[in-house]
């Protein structure tokens, strides 16, 4: 009985260090990469280190026979075993990066080279005769998530009313220029873009149009020009203060992500330079889909869906801690507008409408699944000339409201 118990108390020793194997494994590439190794450095470590906690939980799980004859048959079949695991984790974790498709040119499609080095891919759309003296500028959300051919198409039905449009990807994201650095991408470097572009049209001020992360950046232009903005209008704005993407987002049901899944989102987390060593731009903004794509959606998706085009969201875009108070001293008029299938909170646009001081909210309920939605231009319209509108005066979502609190 005893030997029994014994036997069983093995077994579960083993099971738990078999289990804890791919995590120290992650540790190990982790913390290689982070003294500065090379890729291939970090990723053999880390797979050594998986290799011999693996292998002992094998010997923990598997009892040593008597017989000699029995020791070598028990030695031969594990080390079968963990050559067959570790030959499949090192093929899933060094296999090669997607190959890079550079994405079709969309029609009106322009480039602007900036005096901040970026090299910005935009459409412009104008009416037969300018209106309005300040043009519209759309900034598009994830960050890194941009849909140029579809944004340039929605946004630009705004020239109807007199403007001029611009849509463009920002650095990093769909058909716009990549770095070679990540650390190059930022919030600041969005903002230097975003007034570069100013400049160039040669616009005295704009009218910013903004969706979910495209909102903090409309913010954090507002704090830094608040004197080169007319009006701006926030669809489903994200957090002032966002943190990264969690990596548990990949941990859906039915789908566990995959040993190079893994090391990718570890990276990330400690090191975006080494993971995009590791992983280059393909790789990475295959990662990028990937982690939008596990996201909880509020309501089912429509056929329409962004287009991942960057990787740029996953190394983190933080913004200043002082944004939100900031966003006080801004005298412009700022229309936020909510739909109730939002992926992003409720409290996020609340606390934008609390930091701004001509700040009001509209929400368009069923009729705003995205942003793209005839209720949704005919707001915009209505807001940038000036026209009344309804504003929703409430603190809580109203009722039929499905996104998150």
């Amino acid at each position: 009985m005893v030997s029994v118990a014994r036997l069983a108390g093995r077994v579960v020793a083993g099971a738990g260090v078999l289990a804890l194997s791919p995590m120290l494994g992650l540790a190990g590439l982790a913390g290689t990469a982070m003294v500065g190794a090379r890729p291939v450095v970090f990723a053999v470590a880390g797979l050594a280190v998986f290799a011999s906690v693996f292998f002992l939980g094998l010997l923990l799980c598997v009892p040593r026979p008597r017989a000699v004859w029995g020791r070598w048959v028990r030695a031969v079949a594990l080390l079968a075993v963990e050559a067959l695991v570790v030959w499949q984790a090192a093929a899933a974790t060094l296999g090669p990066p997607p190959s890079p498709v550079a994405p079709a040119k969309v029609a009106g499609q322009r480039e602007w080279r900036l005096p901040t080095g970026s090299r910005l891919a935009y459409v412009r759309t104008a009416p037969k005769r300018v209106t309005r003296a300040e043009p519209v500028v759309f900034l598009h959300g994830g960050p890194g998530v941009g849909d140029l051919e579809r944004d340039a198409a929605f946004y630009g039905r705004l020239a109807s009313v007199g403007f001029e449009v611009y849509v463009y990807d920002q650095l990093g994201a769909g058909r716009s220029a990549l770095l070679d650095d990540p650390r190059g991408y930022g919030l600041d470097r969005d903002v230097a873009d975003l007034e570069a572009v100013r400049r160039l049209i040669g616009a005295e001020r704009l009218n910013l149009v903004a969706r979910d992360h495209g909102a903090q950046l409309a913010a954090a232009y507002l704090v830094r020009h608040p004197g080169r903005v007319a009006r701006a209008a926030l669809y489903s704005p994200d957090g002032l203060t966002p943190s990264r993407p969690a990596t548990s987002a990949l941990l859906t049901p039915g789908a566990l992500p995959g040993p190079r899944t893994l090391a990718v989102a570890t990276l990330l987390q400690v090191d975006p330079v080494a993971a995009h060593a590791f992983a280059g731009d393909p790789g990475l903004s295959a990662h990028l889909a990937r982690v939008r794509g596990a996201a909880a959606a509020p309501c089912p998706s429509p056929a329409e869906e962004d287009a991942a085009g960057g990787y740029v969201a996953l190394a983190g875009r933080p913004a200043p801690a002082s944004l939100r108070t900031d966003l006080g001293a801004v005298n412009v008029p700022v229309l936020i507008v909510k739909g109730a299938c939002d992926t992003e909170s409720w409290s996020a646009a609340a606390a934008y409408r609390q930091a701004l001081p001509d700040a009001r909210l509209a929400y368009l309920g069923e009729a705003a699944g995205r942003d793209r939605n005839t209720a949704h231009l005919r707001l915009l319209k209505a807001f940038l000339t000036d026209r009344p509108l309804t504003a929703y005066e409430g603190d809580a979502p109203p009722p039929g409201y499905k996104g998150p609190a």
